[in-house]
């Protein structure tokens, strides 16, 4: 059990703003603000009981919305969407960290193929590591530091033309 889950719900929502803060504070000087959204009080996933946010990625002149569950918690990002068998095609995941690493994913106990996008400090997608292989052990990387990841549904990403650079805002 994590420290986050343990806490009453008032709690969770004061950790939940705060990490939403420090990623609205991380962006580069000189880029441009992105509005945070914070989860709505009733915007629960009836499966993994995490908060849902609205994470949205613009991409050649579009705006794609995503209804992305949110993992804060160090227990929260190891479970991630393992187990599960279905998802959305504007359903996603959104792992954020509260500092700028190289962030590394794997597919352990996943039966579903994802796109899994590495978030830069700017807001920007550095890589995207499209189809993963389900159940796979394999290390999956960022190529530079990153404060977020945003999985989709396999193959969703190149359907709607999302590519690195793109910016995503939350």
């Amino acid at each position: 059990m994590s420290w986050m889950s343990s806490l009453t719900e008032p709690a969770r929502s004061v950790s939940l703003a705060f990490a939403l803060l420090v990623a609205a504070c991380s962006t580069q000087a000189g880029s441009e603000p992105t509005q945070v959204q914070p989860s709505v009080q009733d915007s629960v996933h009836p499966v993994s009981g995490l908060d849902i946010i609205v994470v949205k990625v613009r991409s050649q002149g579009e705006t794609h919305s995503f209804r992305a569950e949110l993992a804060l918690t160090p227990a929260e990002r190891a479970r991630g969407l393992m187990f599960r068998e279905e998802l959305g095609e504007n359903e996603g995941m959104f792992f954020l960290f509260f500092r700028p690493q190289f962030l590394s994913f794997w597919m352990r106990n996943t039966p579903l193929s994802l796109d899994i996008i590495f978030i830069g400090p700017d807001r920007r997608i550095l890589n995207i590591a499209a189809y993963t292989v389900p159940y796979s052990l394999d290390s999956i990387p960022s190529v530079a530091p990153g404060i977020a990841v945003l999985e989709l549904r396999g193959g969703r990403a190149a359907e709607l033309g999302i590519a690195p650079g793109d910016l995503v805002e939350w």
